[in-house]
C-alpha cells in the first residue's frame, strides 16, 4: 500500500527541491525517503529505482525551462530573441542548480523525443530563421549556441568568474552580441 500523501509528482517535485540543495548528483531515493520521513520501500509504489526518480527531475526541468523561454520569447526576433531565450538558460541554472544538472541527463531516445527538449530545440530553430539559416548550417548554430549557453553557464556555476574582472555579467552580454554578430555574417562553406 502507498504511503499517504506520496504520489509520484510529488516525490518528483521533492527531488527536484533536493536537487538544488544538495546537488543533482546526491539525490538518491533514500535521500528522498528522508525528507518524507518513510522507509525507502515505500517510494517504490511511485517510482522504479533512482534512475527513474533522476529521469523524472529531468522531465521536470526541461518542461520548466521551456514553459519560461517559451514566454520569453514570444513576439521576439533576431537578438532579442536570442538574448532572451539565453538569459532563461542562465537564470534558470542560477535559481535552480541542480534542476539545471539534471537536463543535462542522457535520456533514452523514445524518452528524449516525448520530452520538451524536442520544444528547446523547436524554439531555438525559431530563433535561428530570423538570422536566415539553412540546414546544415542552421544545425551547426544550434550546437553552437548550446555550446556557449552550456559552457558559460557551467563555468559560472562552478565559480569561474568568481574573482576576475571584468564582471560575469558584463561577459554575458558580449558573448551574446558576438553569437549574434557571428548568426548574423555566418561563415560559408
Amino acid at each position: 500500500m502507498a504511503y499517504a500523501g506520496l504520489t509520484t509528482e510529488r516525490l518528483t517535485r521533492a527531488g527536484a527541491e533536493l536537487a538544488d540543495e544538495v546537488g543533482f548528483d546526491q539525490v538518491t531515493l533514500s535521500a528522498l525517503a528522508r525528507r518524507f520521513d518513510v522507509k525507502v520501500a515505500s517510494l517504490y509504489a511511485h517510482l522504479r529505482n533512482s534512475q527513474d526518480l533522476r529521469t523524472r527531475i529531468a522531465l521536470l526541468a526541461l518542461e520548466e525551462m521551456a514553459d519560461r523561454a517559451a514566454d520569453a520569447v514570444a513576439g521576439r526576433a533576431g537578438k532579442d530573441a536570442l538574448t532572451a531565450f539565453a538569459n532563461v538558460y542562465r537564470d534558470y541554472a542560477r535559481e535552480h542548480p541542480g534542476r539545471y544538472a539534471a537536463a543535462q541527463l542522457r535520456l533514452d531516445t523514445e524518452t528524449a523525443a516525448a520530452s520538451a527538449g524536442v520544444r528547446h530545440s523547436r524554439m531555438t530553430r525559431a530563433i535561428l530563421r530570423g538570422y536566415d539559416l539553412a540546414e546544415p548550417d542552421q544545425t551547426h548554430a544550434v550546437r553552437l549556441l548550446g555550446g556557449v549557453f552550456h559552457g558559460y553557464v557551467s563555468l559560472e556555476l562552478g565559480g569561474g568568474f568568481d574573482h576576475s574582472e571584468p564582471d560575469s555579467q558584463e561577459s554575458w552580454n558580449r558573448s551574446l552580441d558576438a553569437l549574434d554578430a557571428l548568426l548574423r555574417n555566418w561563415p560559408g562553406a
